[in-house]
């Protein structure tokens, strides 16, 4: 029996949770949406996850803007911008994620970043993405506090929402002139990889100037000087090594750097209470290294359960979903360096991010939806994967210029698989920034006042609640299996079934005015249907649905679940 599954079994004996399907949220937030939202049937693999850059998002404490005198000017879009953690949990309390249909939020990473800047080609740039690690055991004053991060996973789980932290293992931030590279028997410096092959994938620098960790290495290793002296300082050195002495002791693995990581990793699981990890750069890292991880993190999330029974959310096991650049979920669960085939799903990953959903724009939706279906009710059945429609670093979403935001969202949302939104996907914030350089133009800010001053993005944003809404409702839209029951107009099933629970939809698109829908033998005549997108309620008659509809999408579900 594997790690992971002695461990679910063992929660299972001091877990249990409803799993009634959750009824539709109300438009304006209030406790019994909050107690709904909290006892929905939840599997990730159908999760809505709405993927944010912490200091992009939303300033809920613009006294923490400015830390460690980061100052300088920088590029377009490359400096702090003041988005922290506490204006993550305000969003939360107004219910915009409620409102979403979001069940899970990833964040880019919010650990302590390197406190200077780099100029790499692109503009002068400090590490507000949160992807340049300086000291994964403490936070950003940038991004917030502990007590923040506290604050954020309680207030996520009251309204059933998963957090989703950014786990960065095989490099720190970049050496600069105040913070330095670590040492030789922690880090290369070269060579930079060349991605021909395995090898030159893993053991290189994935850029010039970012020191790649020895993960492949089971040498002890004493902690680095500049730590030590950082924190002396602090007055928490004692602390910190007495925490790492345990670890040690604890799991037997070598004081070998992939360990140290890991255990300061794995503290923001038994210390807050987080649902899963996104994994940065998983292919420039030897694979036992997530099957340990993995290890480390599921251990740690047991241990959290079960010191904080009345937080537990619900029996979902820790989540860990990987980032291999251009990962398709058409190669099922491997990816291929060439010279070797890798297999990144047993005993590590649940899902990775699927590369290939941006790139469909010239595939009609019933052949993308078909083949997903089939590969994850397949060749990787009990896995996922999570698709996107644009993200933080890939400069070819599906609609860059943001002309069909509507129809992204019909092909995000009712895509088989976890979905990412990427924040500001639901309101058409525009991914092309006048005078930023690469990836920049990606990240600007979210628009709040794009939703209270426009009509249109008000309009657009509902369409994303509904769709979302409803995905969060039924695990048969992500995880169920789907089938076509009529192609002019397209109609489709979706049927999602886990030991007693069971769950189908049936949704028309491209349908205008008035409507003559098939249910094929998904719904029994006579029983009472509701449109979730329109909110009429209908009754199936000799295999059909019949009523008329502003709206060309058509949601049917069972009108009492």
């Amino acid at each position: 029996m594997s790690v992971r599954s002695y461990l679910l079994m063992a929660m299972a004996l001091f877990i249990w949770m409803g799993c009634g399907e959750k009824k539709k949220t109300e438009e304006t937030p209030n406790e019994e949406t909050t107690a709904e939202a909290k006892t929905a049937y939840f599997d990730w693999e159908g999760a809505n996850v709405y993927f944010l850059l912490t200091d992009r998002f939303n300033n809920g404490d613009p006294s923490n803007d400015v830390n460690f005198d980061r100052t300088n000017e920088t590029a377009v879009l490359r400096g702090f911008e003041g988005g922290d953690i506490k204006g993550v949990t305000q969003k939360i309390r107004e219910g915009y994620f409620n409102d979403l249909g979001v069940n899970a939020i990833w964040m880019t990473p919010i650990v302590e970043q390197i406190h200077d800047g780099v100029d790499e080609g692109t503009g002068y740039t400090y590490g507000y993405h949160g992807y340049w690690t300086k000291d994964w055991t403490t936070l950003d004053p940038n991004f917030g506090t502990k007590e923040d991060l506290q604050e954020l996973v309680t207030t996520a789980h009251e309204n059933g929402i998963r957090i989703l932290l950014d786990a960065v293992i095989n490099h720190h931030g970049p050496q600069t002139e105040t913070d330095g590279v670590w040492p030789e028997e922690w880090v290369r410096t070269s060579p930079k990889c060349d991605f021909q092959s395995y090898e030159t994938t893993t053991k290189c620098t994935l850029v010039a100037n970012l020191p790649d960790v020895l993960t492949e290495s089971n040498e002890a290793v004493s902690l680095p000087p500049q730590l030590e002296k950082k924190w002396k300082e602090e007055g928490r050195y004692e602390e910190e090594m007495a925490e790492l002495d345990a670890f040690f002791e604890k799991t037997g693995h070598p004081r070998a750097p992939r360990f140290y990581i890991m255990k300061w990793l794995a503290d923001y699981i038994t210390d807050y209470g987080i649902d899963g990890y996104r994994v940065d750069t998983v292919k420039h890292t030897e694979e036992y290294v997530w099957e340990e991880f993995e290890d480390v993190c599921d251990t740690a999330f047991a241990e959290w359960k079960a010191n904080n029974p009345s937080l537990v959310l619900d029996d979902a096991p820790f989540y860990l979903v990987g980032e291999i650049y251009f990962y398709s979920i058409n190669t099922g669960k491997y990816y291929d360096f060439g010279d070797k085939k890798v297999n990144y799903f047993n005993d590590s990953f649940d899902a990775l991010i699927n590369f290939d959903l941006r790139s469909t724009a010239e595939e009609s939706l019933e052949s993308v939806f078909s083949r997903y279906s089939n590969i994850l009710n397949g060749d990787m059945d009990g896995y996922g994967t999570m698709s996107y429609i644009s993200s933080h670093d890939d400069g070819g979403p599906y609609d860059k210029s943001r002309e069909k935001t509507y129809e992204s969202a019909v092909r995000l949302l009712l895509a088989p698989g976890a979905s990412q939104i990427y924040y500001g996907d639901e309101i058409g914030r525009s991914l092309i920034i006048e005078g930023t350089q690469g990836d920049a133009t990606l990240r600007s800010p979210m628009d709040w006042k794009m939703i209270s001053n426009s009509s249109e993005t008000q309009r657009l944003l509902k369409h994303w609640q509904k769709l979302g809404q409803f995905r969060n409702n039924h695990m048969s839209v992500g995880a169920g299996v789907h089938k076509m029951i009529s192609e002019a107009p397209y109609v489709f099933s979706r049927t999602y079934t886990k030991g007693e629970y069971t769950d189908q939809v049936v949704v028309s698109l491209n349908n205008p005015g008035d409507k003559e829908i098939s249910v094929g033998t998904v719904f029994a005549n006579g029983t009472a249907l509701k449109d979730a997108y329109s909110g009429q309620e209908v009754e199936v008659k000799d295999g059909k649905v019949t009523f008329s509809s502003e709206f060309d999408i058509v949601l049917l579900e069972t009108l009492n679940p």
